[in-house]
């Protein structure tokens, strides 16, 4: 038997929570949101309104309708958090019970329905490959993506493991227009808002 991988993963937890600080210092100071991946830390910008805070709206009324009254699509604070993989995000949405809520700190991912993002222009690379793999690896079991650059999207579900760890198995992807079922729900995709010009940011 041997420590070392007792004292790398108290290593990496010592970063881990010195990220977490800077992180929740920053918060209130900087704009933009900042969250902590398997790569370190993610700074995202987004402009206070445009159409990725209108298709966050759009997403939660239109899964609200549809949702049974205990389960909520909630979004801003708090982040999910977890720490034995050093993972922080904040999801656009998140599908949660309101009982699931009812914590001190951050969501556990494992309580998640769903998480669902609006693409970023500045980064989308942050929803479509960092999420990707860190969704699953924090045990969320829907990840729904909306890329208003495009006017499609993807649904990812099913984690198996893999050589790489825990990945999505099953991707459905969709364009707007088109239904869009995430978890047990489906909802119209019609009307999201684009992106329209690059001097636009989000």
């Amino acid at each position: 038997m041997t420590i070392a991988p007792d004292n790398a993963r108290q290593g990496a937890s010592h970063i881990y929570r010195a990220m977490r600080d800077l992180v929740q210092s920053m918060d209130d100071t900087i704009p933009g949101k900042f969250e902590i991946t398997k790569k370190g830390i993610v700074h995202d910008m987004m402009a206070p309104i445009g159409p990725h805070e209108l298709t966050t709206l759009h997403v939660r009324k239109r899964l609200e309708k549809v949702m049974p009254d205990e389960i909520v699509a909630h979004t801003g604070e708090p982040d999910v958090e977890d720490e034995s993989e050093s993972i922080m995000r904040r999801p656009d949405v998140m599908v949660i019970t309101w009982e699931d809520m009812e914590v001190p700190g951050s969501f556990d991912p494992r309580t998640l329905i769903a998480a669902i993002e609006i693409v970023s222009r500045s980064n989308p690379d942050n929803d479509w490959v960092g999420k990707v793999r860190d969704y699953p690896l924090m045990g969320i079991p829907v990840y729904a993506i909306f890329d208003p650059r495009t006017g499609t999207g993807a649904v990812l579900s099913d984690i198996h493991p893999t050589p790489d760890g825990p990945r999505y198995a099953t991707r459905k992807d969709f364009v707007y227009g088109e239904d869009v079922t995430i978890a047990d729900w489906t909802i119209p995709t019609d009307g999201l808002p684009r992106y329209k010009d690059e001097t636009s940011a989000s």
